[in-house]
């Protein structure tokens, strides 16, 4: 069974362990912090039993997960940033398209409208010229 000790709220605590399995726990360059801001109170790692070294342990185990726990949140939080800016400009880039097709259907049909014109514009220029044609032999028998 693993026991732990409450602390007081008014009193300090400072603990300070290795990393490795030494015994030795007043490493302070391996050492822990005694709480995690980002994590949630009841999330918190509690001191251990000096006098038990699975209680250590488990607290050095406890301290680790919830350092990696602390990392994945913000890794999570990073992702989701990244993530928006993704999808702005997947919005952006759904917009351009949409304008490049717009442009394109607009394009084409101004080319179909050029060509049309173009076509009456030979037709009618064929017209005039049969009908000068025709003026100028009812001017030349008369």
């Amino acid at each position: 069974m693993i026991t732990t000790a409450r602390v007081p709220a008014d009193k300090s605590v400072q603990i300070a362990f290795s990393l490795n399995d030494s015994t030795e726990l007043n490493d302070p360059d391996n050492s822990f912090p005694l709480a995690f801001p980002d994590l949630d109170q009841q999330l918190q790692p509690l001191p251990p039993c000096h006098a038990s070294m699975e209680s250590v342990q488990v607290f050095k185990d406890h301290c680790k997960m919830a350092k990696e726990f602390c990392d994945v949140k913000k890794e999570m939080a990073l992702l989701e940033e990244r993530k928006k800016k993704l999808m702005a400009e997947l919005d952006d880039d759904e917009k351009e398209n949409l304008d490049a097709v717009r442009l394109e259907r607009e394009f084409r049909e101004l080319a179909e409208e050029n060509q049309t014109l173009i076509s009456c514009h030979n037709h009618y220029s064929e017209q005039l010229e049969i009908l000068r044609v025709q003026n100028q032999k009812r001017q030349g028998s008369s």
